[in-house]
């Protein structure tokens, strides 16, 4: 069974929440799925996560994934690989002191793609 808490209530999710809030629920349960049985478990990829997911549950996502981020920040070969197109997401994580930059990979001139490692600083001096 999969319930939502809000504030000290518990909300059975079947049948009472949107779409985005089924989204993020099962991330979350992938999530803590790799948790339990991936014990050291080295990279934890994530493919356009925030689709579907309204701005409150994209904030939500940023939490756990900083969370995450946080909990195994001493462990060595841990790396989080997100793929997204959502630079207001890769903005909310870079707020937290365990997310420093992130990789931009554009098409050049030639269609040949090009990797550049970017601050998450110069992100949010970009955005506004």
């Amino acid at each position: 069974r999969v319930v939502m808490v809000k504030g000290d209530t518990a909300l059975d999710m079947r049948g009472r929440c949107s779409a985005g809030q089924k989204v993020l629920a099962s991330l979350i349960i992938r999530l803590a799925l790799a948790e339990t049985f991936c014990l050291n478990c080295g990279i934890l990829a994530l493919d356009e996560p925030t689709t579907n997911l309204d701005r409150e549950n994209i904030e939500s996502l940023a939490h756990a994934l900083v969370e995450i981020i946080k909990s195994r920040s001493r462990q060595r070969n841990f790396q989080l690989l997100i793929i997204t197109h959502d630079e207001d997401f890769v903005e909310l994580m870079g707020r937290s002191s365990y997310v420093e930059h992130f990789y931009r990979i554009r098409k050049n001139m030639d269609q040949c793609s090009e990797i550049t490692k970017c601050s998450v600083s110069s992100l949010t001096s970009y955005l506004h």
